[in-house]
């Protein structure tokens, strides 16, 4: 397969957990990084082993040599530079949350259809190893009939500007909401037949959000996040026959199965990885390989479903973003 060559947006920390995986592996070049700051771009380029540092994202997606863009600005803004990606041609992986409503989503993925061009979220939780066995274990029965699914994750990072200004779609939601939310859709496939939930709100957005599901199959989700503690980050899904424990839905090591008398039967751990992102990467490789427009194992139809989701959860919480008004 061609070694393909990555363009970064943004030079903050999420960027530099790409960087840390793009040195790790044979299958992908750390190409390029932009900034709006040019010395904070070359400052990134020379720590990390790239080769162009750009002082502007138009530079970036005007370079040929980009097979792949991978979009590390805040939820603000991945609308606007997904776009400008998308039209210089590129095939792009975002970051999650996709974008900070539904309406830009869809506007999205009807560009890059239109295009031609691949497009996905990086949700890495979605693309791992560890998620797809979880996966087979519960379809193949290992405990009976699922029931139940909970799942945690919080930080105690609120003072991080990109939590709680409204105008960089902040909050607990989008940036730890979004992954117990995925947690729970990615294993229990029946369709939603009610969600209530709750939120704390302060400065304009979410510090803390619970969210319960029922499906249509009598299956429920209890589902918690907050940017104002800190938590064990699990999730347990449970069957009439036993039940299982993720160590951590944000970055899942193992899995233990238990039995229905709590005996420990079966452990699923994830194979060495150089930081889990590298998942993501090889899964855009292999859709664009193949001339996929999309991710098979995070559809845009899927990355939709979910960002109307949250749309309706903030509605229901008063959570409004200028980017919402925008598009009004």
């Amino acid at each position: 397969m061609k070694k393909f060559n990555i363009g970064i947006i943004g030079a903050g920390w999420i960027a530099q957990q790409m960087a840390n995986t793009l040195n790790g592996t044979e299958r992908a070049t750390q190409y390029a990084i932009a900034s709006r700051s040019l010395e904070k771009a070359i400052e990134f380029k020379e720590k990390n082993g790239f080769e162009v540092a750009y002082g502007s994202y138009e530079e970036l997606v005007a370079d040929d040599n980009i097979d792949l863009v991978y979009i590390a600005t805040p939820h603000s803004h991945h609308y606007a530079h997904t776009k400008l990606a998308l039209e210089h041609g590129k095939h792009v992986l975002c970051e999650k949350a996709f974008t900070a409503n539904a309406r830009e989503a869809e506007e999205l993925c009807r560009l890059a259809k239109e295009k031609g061009l691949f497009l996905a979220e990086a949700i890495w939780t979605r693309y791992m190893p560890l998620s797809k066995m979880v996966k087979q274990a519960i379809n193949e029965g290992i405990i009976g009939k699922p029931a139940t699914i909970s799942a945690t994750l919080s930080y105690n990072n609120w003072e991080k500007e990109r939590m709680y200004k409204p105008e960089l779609c902040g909050g607990a939601l989008l940036d730890l909401g979004v992954y117990v939310i995925n947690f729970a859709l990615m294993y229990f496939d029946a369709p939603i037949a009610k969600i209530v939930s709750d939120a704390d709100i302060q400065n304009g957005v979410d510090t803390a959000c619970n969210i319960s599901i029922r499906f249509t199959d009598g299956c429920m989700a209890s589902l918690q996040s907050s940017n104002m503690c800190w938590d064990a980050r699990r999730g347990i899904i449970s069957g009439d026959k036993g039940y299982l424990i993720i160590d951590n839905v944000n970055n899942p090591h193992t899995a233990h199965i238990y039995s229905a008398d709590n005996k420990l039967i079966k452990v699923l751990e994830t194979p060495t990885q150089i930081t889990g992102y590298e998942y993501q990467v090889f899964a855009c490789q292999d859709a664009i390989s193949k001339s996929l427009i999309e991710a098979p194992d995070m559809p845009h139809s899927e990355t939709i479903r979910i960002m109307k989701l949250m749309d309706n959860l903030r509605k229901e919480w008063g959570v409004v973003y200028p980017n919402d008004k925008q598009m009004l």
